[in-house]
């Protein structure tokens, strides 16, 4: 096999760099020989006949690289414009189609579906007093259908005629509607013609029309057909030891549950456009969807449960989570949030996934049947990660907050009746008289030995909850702070506590 692997400029991605880029992206350029083994050594271990994957970063697509061959009979090479079918990560775009209609307010989120697909309004749910199944549950896979993937499949191809006669000769419920997760393809293939319904237009020329070529997506398609036979990836399976070519799904009625076919640098396009919706901000809000609007795909919508062990070093495992819109949401021992997708149809498998507090994402492309890309892209990031640069964004401090910290570390050094009562939310005293609270805080700093004055940055939990510390002349002193919901916002919570000189003010890790 031959494979090749390159930087890629960064102005394939016309998003903004965020501050310190350059620095960081240096940092992590050093972890992509390490990347590329690893790909490479996954491809052929798992005799994947080709990939492509890519790193984004702060917004830009900072590495490719490919490995393989596209093409059994003609040996041909992947390379970045390769077009590989992504299968189920097809669902956060049409997720995203169905937040810009509603945005247009020309949908509910938590109206009945059958308000805008006829076809449901017969359905009967599996218990009398089960509720109607709204836009939401679908999203989310909460509308009580049972697990399809097997069948779901195979679906691809089926006609709107066909969609219409399933819907119309029922659907069985595995679960009450809005109770529970189940992984449903049906019902992003109904999300399909949720869209279409509404918007007037068929749904692959509402995608192209609404989401593609807007965000520069110009080799993403529906439709297998449409990519040149010299740019597609052909999807195999391994059966006795050999490559078998599996038959080129159509796209039809059910094309928004999985029907999609990008390159690298398409799709890093689109995570790019997600990760991008971090951190909340003020500012230009370009693009086809708002930045709020992305933020709520990305949000755990429906919990769809934890796990709790140890890895095969002994170190605890956690990951619990759940479902956005499209999107799947998980927190780790290392990482508070991890956004991703995978993609699995007939001789194809995908993933894309990253750290909105890190600013960096993977996205990863294979044409083997259901190519298992979860442990080499968790992997992968790690190498990231320790690598350098990617230390978790901190959220921005309120001006109030940062007010408050001055007013507190000055209170602390000396302490001034009018000071206190300035900063005082009215619930302070009430909680703890202030003769109390004056000498608690006065025995903690003359046991630090006085001459108490803030040492480092204030770190922020949120724009209005922070913690900073206090260096004393003989020992340090930790010093937190929440601020009340009014105008002026006053201290509603302080609570000080001795700390060793070697402790660090950051967050505790996720997992001991």
């Amino acid at each position: 096999m031959r494979s090749s692997a390159r930087v890629v400029l960064a102005a394939l991605l016309a998003l903004p760099a965020a501050a310190g880029a350059q620095d960081r992206a240096a940092r992590v350029a050093a972890a992509f020989p390490a990347v590329d083994s690893l790909m490479r050594a996954h491809a052929e271990r798992t005799r994947v006949p080709g990939i492509a994957y890519g790193i984004v970063l702060d917004g830009r697509l900072v590495h490719v690289g490919t490995h393989g061959i596209r093409e059994v009979p003609s040996r041909a090479a992947v390379d970045s414009s390769t077009v590989f079918r992504i299968a189920s990560m097809t669902k956060s775009f049409t997720a995203a189609a169905v937040l810009q209609l509603r945005d247009a307010g020309k949908l509910r989120l938590d109206d009945p579906a059958e308000r805008y697909v006829p076809e449901l309004r017969a359905l009967r749910g599996p218990t009398t007093d089960a509720p109607r199944i709204t836009v939401r549950d679908l999203l989310t896979h909460s509308a009580g259908f049972p697990e399809d993937n097997p069948w779901g499949d195979q679906q691809l191809a089926a006609t709107e005629a066909e969609l219409t006669r399933m819907m119309r000769g029922g659907i069985p419920f595995s679960t009450a509607p809005g109770t529970a997760y189940e992984y449903s393809n049906y019902g992003f293939a109904i999300l399909g013609r949720v869209v279409a319904n509404v918007s007037g237009m068929p749904y692959p020329r509402y995608l192209r029309e609404r989401l593609l070529l807007p965000l520069g997506m110009r080799s993403t398609t529906l439709e297998a057909r449409d990519v040149p036979p010299a740019r597609l990836a052909f999807g195999y399976r391994v059966q006795d030891g050999e490559w078998l070519l599996e038959p080129a799904l159509p796209d039809g009625a059910f094309g928004p549950m999985g029907g999609l076919l990008t390159t690298v640098a398409d799709l890093s396009r689109w995570v790019a456009f997600l990760q991008d919706a971090w951190p909340a901000r003020d500012g230009g809000d370009q693009g086809p969807l708002s930045r709020a609007s992305r933020r709520e795909m990305q949000q755990v919508w429906r919990y769809n449960g934890a796990t709790a062990v140890r890895d095969s070093t002994g170190a605890p495992a956690l990951s619990a989570g759940g479902y956005g819109y499209g999107l799947g949401v998980r927190q780790t021992c290392l990482y508070r949030v991890s956004v991703s997708h995978t993609g699995g149809l007939p001789g194809y498998g995908s993933l894309m996934r990253w750290l909105p507090e890190q600013g960096v994402g993977i996205v990863a492309l294979g044409n083997r049947t259901y190519t298992g890309w979860g442990g080499p892209a968790e992997e992968a990031l790690a190498l990231l990660v320790k690598a350098g640069g990617l230390a978790p964004q901190t959220p921005a401090p309120a001006p109030v907050l940062v007010e408050r910290q001055g007013q507190v570390a000055r209170l602390l050094a000396r302490w001034d009746d009018a000071l206190a009562d300035s900063v005082a939310a009215m619930n302070l005293y009430l909680d703890e008289p202030k003769a109390r609270r004056r000498a608690a805080y006065e025995r903690l700093t003359a046991a630090a030995g006085g001459e108490c004055r803030p040492e480092g940055a204030l770190v922020p939990e949120n724009a209005l909850r922070g913690r900073f510390r206090l260096r004393c002349a003989t020992g340090d002193l930790r010093v937190f702070l929440t601020l009340a919901p009014t105008i002026p916002a006053r201290v509603q919570q302080l609570d000080v506590a001795p700390m060793r000189r070697e402790e660090s003010l950051d967050p505790a890790p996720a997992c001991r």
